[in-house]
């Protein structure tokens, strides 16, 4: 599969059909899929693989991946999410 069919795919799968991670998640993808690194997409591969209940709880705040890289890519799309 190619880097561009890659992000087409993740890109698709960001939209999760609960509005708090749409709104989290969509914006994450517009911006910064392009720019991603394989390894980054990696993590982002393994971070949608998780239930949208542990999504929301990570992406909302409440709790915290256990792995690292994952709970380093919450942080960054919460940070996108954050008004500039």
């Amino acid at each position: 599969m190619s880097d561009a069919e890659r992000r087409a795919r993740l890109r698709w799968r960001c939209r999760r059909g609960l509005r708090e991670l749409d709104l989290l998640l969509g914006p994450f993808a517009e911006r910064r899929l392009p720019e991603l690194t394989s390894a980054e997409l990696d993590h982002l591969e393994a971070l949608l693989t998780a239930s949208d209940q542990d999504l929301q709880a990570w992406l909302l705040g409440r709790e915290r991946p256990g792995d690292a890289a994952l709970a380093l890519l919450v942080e960054q799309i919460r940070h996108q999410a954050r008004p500039r």
